[in-house]
């Protein structure tokens, strides 16, 4: 072995281990106790694939499980897209360019559970403006508690995060800003206009920013769960079940940490799945 090769196994190795030892025995320890029944202050006992049973027969794990490919979806196309049009609208450096950039930045700024706080008394019933505006409009009656109504309340956790797609822009904005100026000046002067360059250049080009966000985008969606806690804490009923709230609850309130387990495997599953999706969609990797 070349000492080159040496000094690169020797920086792989920290890097390695961490994954190794953290995150892969995590792994491994979930998928093997996801087919036992453990509980605290019982000893672990081998079921097979009780669990997964278990779960497809649970309503809640379903309604859960549809939520969050709902999300995802919803992430995956909406959310990525207002990213990227604000990219493109912002990238030309206008007068109000740097405080639309911070102003959108902002929520992404705050925590999670600030976030959820604050869309809660947003759309809180008693005072919170949501109501009072559509009250303004000429429905004085109009008074709906967003999170605790089954017909609104999908929607009110949802746009908690949706809209606010700061990340997505500031790829966007990386990636538009890497480009060669030559290409619009040679565009411009085959005679195309704004929205022909935006179609037929900016976007090709920007591929590949477009799929890192849409795949980091899809996944933030696996791991949301403080703010459910801080609006709707997945209510009324299950209607804003998601699977990572689903696993909090399943291991801590029902003490099952192997169906909880089973759960954890199968939204592994779907990031896996997510990503791949994603991939082949845009062919990450690939010249444009």
């Amino acid at each position: 072995m070349t000492i080159k090769k040496r000094w690169i196994v020797l920086f792989l190795l920290p890097g390695t281990a961490l994954f190794l030892f953290v995150y892969m025995a995590s792994i491994i320890n979930v998928f093997g106790t996801s087919f036992a029944n453990w509980r605290i202050g019982q000893d672990i006992r081998f079921t097979g694939p009780g669990n997964y049973v278990s779960l497809l027969g649970s309503e809640r794990f379903r309604k859960a499980l549809g939520n969050n490919l709902i999300w995802i979806l919803l992430q995956s196309t909406v959310h990525v897209a207002i990213g990227i049009l604000f990219a493109l609208i912002t990238v030309h450096k206008k007068w109000y360019s740097k405080i639309s950039q911070t102003i959108f930045m902002l929520p992404n700024i705050l925590s999670s559970a600030a976030l959820g706080m604050l869309f809660f008394n947003i759309f809180n019933p008693m005072y919170g403006p949501v109501n009072k505006i559509i009250q303004l409009f000429g429905n004085n009656n109009f008074n709906v508690n967003w999170y605790a109504n089954s017909d609104t309340a999908f929607f009110a956790v949802t746009m908690t995060w949706l809209p606010f797609a700061a990340i997505i822009a500031i790829l966007a904005a990386a990636e538009l800003a890497a480009i060669s100026d030559d290409i619009f000046e040679a565009a411009t002067i085959d005679g195309a206009n704004e929205f022909q360059m935006n179609w037929r250049i900016k976007l090709p080009l920007l591929k590949n920013a477009i799929g890192t966000g849409t795949i980091l985008a899809a996944t933030s969606m696996l791991q949301k769960m403080d703010i459910l806690i801080m609006t709707s804490n997945g209510g009324p009923g299950n209607q804003t079940m998601n699977l990572p709230l689903l696993i909090y609850l399943t291991a801590m309130q029902d003490n099952n940490f192997g169906l909880a387990n089973a759960c954890g495997v199968i939204l592994v599953l779907i990031g896996l799945v997510s990503i791949g999706i994603i991939n082949k969609v845009y062919h990450m990797n690939e010249p444009v």
